[in-house]
């Protein structure tokens, strides 16, 4: 079974990527935050950084493209491709009020007559192969059925299902109904992405879906990012991660505010992995000086970890 770790916003950036591959072993393809392609045809700065020429990654990585135009997404395939990439995901998953009021994301679910004009378009005319992340509806799990026929028309490369609807977010329950009309009724294979925190539930999955060809991992892989590493976490190891992503943020972002914001909504994941994070959590959060930072985080690896990943989000 493949392993991929899930594109999160803001998280998973390409520095995130490479270091995480550089320390922990185990991920079979990176999925990039999603790119939202425009009319002005052209990368901007920040894209062009997050988007580096394939060949000298050392990993595969695919990149999430998110747009209702099919112009636009043809137009940004073929941009991936000419930067060496050999796949592209279409965000049909993101369940942000702002994607979803612009018919993106998510909100294109609820059209499917649309969603099924654009899938033509863009399989008619795709430089690569195209893989689909995807919830199972707008408001309810029956909607999903009528989803599945249109994706079943194109040749997808893959089908990641996020089983909850855009209104459940992320905390509701996961509709494993749709995941497993997925995995008897898809013509392509299938990728399951949802709430798998520990080796202890991906053996579990896998055993009671077998037929399942991958899963993606987010939150918890950012939670535990040597969760795939024979033995399990080790703490040095994390720490030098750390460490190192923070002095190649301090660069990137030009000094340490923005890279302790960043690190900090990482560490949100992160505490639920030691023990007795209260206090320390408390003054992470609320410093803003680099020294504290720094002295913070070396207590904070000192702290026994628990057997695995607890969430408390």
């Amino acid at each position: 079974m493949k392993i991929y770790f899930a594109p999160l916003e803001g998280l998973t950036d390409s520095i995130y990527r490479r270091l995480h591959h550089k320390y922990f072993p185990g991920v079979d393809a990176y999925f990039t935050p999603f790119f939202s392609p425009t009319v002005h045809r052209s990368l901007t700065p920040r894209e062009q950084r997050e988007l580096p020429m394939a060949d000298t990654l050392g990993f595969p990585v695919v990149p999430q493209l998110l747009t209702k135009n099919a112009e636009d997404f043809l137009w940004m395939t073929q941009v991936c491709q000419e930067r060496g990439y050999r796949q592209v995901n279409l965000n049909l998953g993101c369940p942000s009020g702002t994607v979803v009021s612009k018919g993106k994301g998510s909100g294109m679910l609820g059209s499917p007559d649309t969603l099924d004009g654009f899938l033509e378009q863009i399989f008619s005319q795709t430089p690569l192969p195209i893989s689909i992340k995807t919830r199972v509806g707008v408001q309810s799990p029956e909607e999903f059925p009528r989803l599945l026929e249109i994706f079943n028309r194109y040749p997808l490369a893959e089908l990641i299902v996020h089983p909850r609807v855009r209104k459940d977010f992320y905390d509701s329950p996961l509709r494993m109904e749709c995941f497993r009309l997925a995995l008897e009724e898809s013509k392509c294979p299938v990728c399951f992405n949802g709430n798998l925190c520990s080796t202890r539930q991906l053996d579990a999955f896998q055993k009671e879906y077998p037929r399942t060809q991958a899963v993606m991992l987010g939150r918890g892989l950012i939670g535990d990012p040597g969760m795939l590493t024979p033995g399990g976490t080790d703490v040095q190891k994390l720490e030098q991660f750390y460490h190192e992503l923070l002095e190649e943020y301090l660069v990137a972002f030009g000094g340490s505010r923005n890279a302790m914001f960043r690190l900090k909504e990482n560490w949100r994941y992160l505490l639920c992995r030691f023990q007795d994070t209260e206090k320390l959590a408390k003054r992470l959060r609320k410093t803003t000086d680099l020294a504290e930072y720094r002295s913070l985080t070396t207590q904070l690896f000192a702290l026994p970890l628990e057997q695995e990943l607890i969430p408390d989000w």
